[in-house]
Order: C-alpha cells, then structure tokens, then sequence
C-alpha cells in the first residue's frame, strides 16, 4: 500500500504497513455504500462487522459491493460498537495488518482523512492515533448543542480516569491503532457499550502507549446518532470513576512509589482531618451556642489548605506524567496471530 514516512523513527528501506479498517455497523444500511466506496488505495483490507443489525447491513454489503478487499462479518446477537470493534480487531489480525483503522459506517469519518490518522503510526510517532473534532472551531457550528455540551464534559472525566491529559474529544470513534498494541491489550476486559474508546484509553494508558490527537473536520448530515446521553450518563460517570481509581493505584502505588504518592497519601490524609474536624466542632458549636475559638478554626482550616495544595502538586505531576514514548518497536511481532 502507498503509505510513505518521513519521520526519523522508522526504516526507510522497511515495506509500508499493511492498512486493515474495522467498520462497526448497526443500522447504516443507507450509508456504509458510500464510506467503503470512499476509502482509497492506502488500505489493503476492510472489515464489515453486521452488529445483528436489523436493517441487514452485512447482507445489503455482500450483495451490492463490489470492492475486493471489503469482508463481511456477522454477530448473531447484538454485542455493542465496542463488541464489533473488538470482533473486528481479530479479524484484521488474523489477516495480517499492521495498522488497524476504527470508523463508522454512518458517514461522519471522511475517509479521505485516513492518510493522516496513520501518519503518526507510521512515522513511529505514535501508538494510537483519534481524531480530534474540536480542532477546527468552525466546524463546530454544524455539532448539535447536545452533544457539543455532552463532550465537553466527557472529555474532563476522560482525562482524568485516561491519564491523557492533553487529549480531547475521548468519543470520538476514528481511530488508528498498531497491532503490536492490539494483541498487548485485554480484549476480554474492554468495555463493549459506547464507553468503548474511553475505555480504551485507559488500558492504554496503563500499558504507557502513547496517544496523539490528529485534527478533523465534524461532518454531520441526515444520519442520526443511536447514543443519548441521558441513558449513558449513569454507566459513564461509574466507570470514569472506577477507572480513575484504578489507574492512579496502578501507576502510583502497585508499579511505582514516588513523591506524587506520597502527595496524594498526604493531601487526602489532611483534607479527610480538616473536614471531617471541621464538621464536628461546627456541630457541636450550633448544638452549645457557643462560637468556635480563632484556634479550633485554624486547626480545621490550615489542613484542607494544606491537603489541596498537596492535591493540586500531586495533579501537575500526573499532567506531566502523559506516555510520550512510542512502546509498539519494543513489543514482539507475530504477524497473522
């Protein structure tokens, strides 16, 4: 396939990569005809995962496409995107790719754009690579208020439970990803709801793969998103949650102990004591009528401000703490497993 690089992190004289994109489908039956005609020479092989779609996606994709390189798969039950990307996934390593292409089949992802989502990869830059729609601020006016409003908010949480704290736009579900990763990954223990990229960061994170935000154009036409915030917002904020809990036990007392450990140990310690001090001489203040002491106050007080500001150091050095080095070139390659 035509995929060149510049950059200084790969061989010259090495062959292009192999190009596999996984397509996730449940109900785009008017749509995924137009995506995989779009998709250019770049890409060796296509994957059509049919997620029990009613409208018989799969089926409309071997009868009328005629594209060499598009295969259908077909789950018998529905299993999520997260469950057809995974499907997916296998299919593309079992054919032997080395760069695997997530998007979806509603027409939103320019395929057009799949060049530069790989440039990272390929350049040995990058171990994962998402589009970024938040980039380009005038193709945000096209973004319904909704879902605008619900990113925002999803991109914090991500960051936070992610550790990738200069990402954005963590839903976005154009991605590219080394195989060498792929097979490193839990498969079995990523999430197969909609909490599916956000998901993926974090155990990419703890592998300490590194991630780059590629910039790209929002495209929205008739097609109309199956994911309500309202029905999610619940299963999000929980595993944000979980994950945030878990990443930082991971990273900051299983694997390794430093001075941010020690920060965080601390901050809760004094913010758990000031509150919680604060809290009962307040209580027994109104209950006697009798005002708190400059000193009772002093001693409520000056351990939350103290804990925030170890909160706040302990913060920057999670901020700083982001993968920057690629991990793929050191993982071992078993090409077809």
């Amino acid at each position: 396939m035509n995929v060149s690089s510049s950059g200084s992190g790969t061989d010259s004289n090495a062959p292009p990569p192999t190009v596999a994109v996984v397509v996730p489908c449940y109900r785009e039956t008017e749509n995924i005809l137009d995506v995989l005609g779009r998709i250019g020479p770049e890409v060796a092989r296509v994957v059509v995962v049919d997620d029990a779609c009613p409208d018989g996606t799969g089926r409309s994709v071997r009868e009328r496409c005629r594209d060499p390189r598009v295969e259908v798969v077909a789950h018998d039950a529905n299993q999520g995107v997260g469950g057809a990307t995974l499907t997916g996934y296998r299919r593309a390593l079992a054919a032997g790719a080395d760069i695997i292409v997530k998007m979806d089949g509603d027409g939103q992802m320019d395929p057009a754009l799949i060049p530069s989502l790989i440039r990272p990869l390929v350049e040995g830059r990058a171990d994962y690579a998402k589009g970024n729609r938040f980039h380009h601020l005038d193709g945000l006016a096209a973004m319904p208020r909704p879902r605008l409003i619900g990113n925002l908010a999803l991109s914090f949480a991500s960051k936070f439970s992610s550790g990738y704290w200069d990402l954005f736009d963590p839903t976005n579900g154009f991605t590219a990803i080394r195989a060498q990763v792929v097979r490193a990954l839990p498969l079995d223990r990523i999430s197969r709801s909609y909490f599916f990229e956000s998901d993926m960061l974090f155990h990419l994170y703890v592998l300490r793969a590194a991630v780059v935000d590629v910039p790209m154009r929002a495209r929205y036409g008739s097609e109309r998103s199956s994911l309500r915030i309202s029905r999610v917002i619940g299963e999000f904020a929980w595993k944000h949650c979980r994950n945030a809990c878990l990443r930082i036990f991971y990273t900051y007392y299983l694997r390794d102990f430093s001075i941010a450990s020690l920060e965080l140990a601390g901050a809760f310690i004094l913010l758990a004591f000031g509150v919680g001090f604060g809290i009962w001489q307040w209580s027994a203040s109104v209950a006697s009528g009798v005002p708190a002491t400059a000193g009772t106050v002093l001693v409520a007080a000056l351990p939350v401000i103290l804990g925030f500001q170890l909160l706040l150091a302990f913060l920057q050095f999670d901020v700083d703490n982001v993968p920057r080095r690629p991990i793929h070139p050191d993982l071992p390659v078993f090409p077809g497993a």
